[in-house]
């Protein structure tokens, strides 16, 4: 499999327990999850906000008026994928809890969700879309050793 050519910029907005965040997002990494989800080269700003920013851009944006986990703002997407993905951390945060999984967990999977938003990929547009997605989203997560994001815990 050949990766496809990555401009990564990470940046982190106000927000609390900051530490944490950081720490579950090495460059490193966040390169590598991204670039995997990747169908050409991309520059792709990855911003991590507070409920305050995440709210705002949701109702600026997409009209709801609450911080939801992950927002892709996709520019481009030939021959260049060029792309905003803004994950709120609290929402991050309470969501791994809730699901049972660590901070970087979610964080990878949000991260390969909003890629492929950024080329294309829809899982609002009908229920095989979003079988579609789902299914490509794991067969990615699970190719970089992470578990199944979808799998239901019985």
């Amino acid at each position: 499999m050949t990766l496809n050519q990555l401009s990564l910029s990470l940046q982190f907005g106000a927000l609390d327990n900051a530490a944490e965040h950081r720490a579950a997002l090495p460059r490193h990494k966040v390169t590598r999850w991204i670039r995997h989800a990747l169908a050409l080269d991309a520059e792709i700003t990855v911003r991590i906000v507070g409920a305050e920013e995440g709210q705002q851009l949701n109702r600026d944006y997409r009209h709801k008026d609450y911080a939801t986990n992950v927002l892709t703002f996709d520019y481009t997407q030939e021959p260049v994928v060029t792309a905003d993905l803004v994950l709120c951390a609290p929402v991050v945060e309470r969501e791994a809890r809730e699901q049972n999984k660590t901070l970087q967990e979610h964080y990878a999977h949000l991260l390969v969700h909003g890629t492929l938003h950024a080329q294309g990929w829809d899982h609002e547009t009908s229920p095989e879309d979003a079988e579609e997605m789902e299914a490509y989203e794991t067969e990615i997560l699970t190719g970089l050793g992470f578990a199944d994001p979808y799998a239901k815990d019985d």
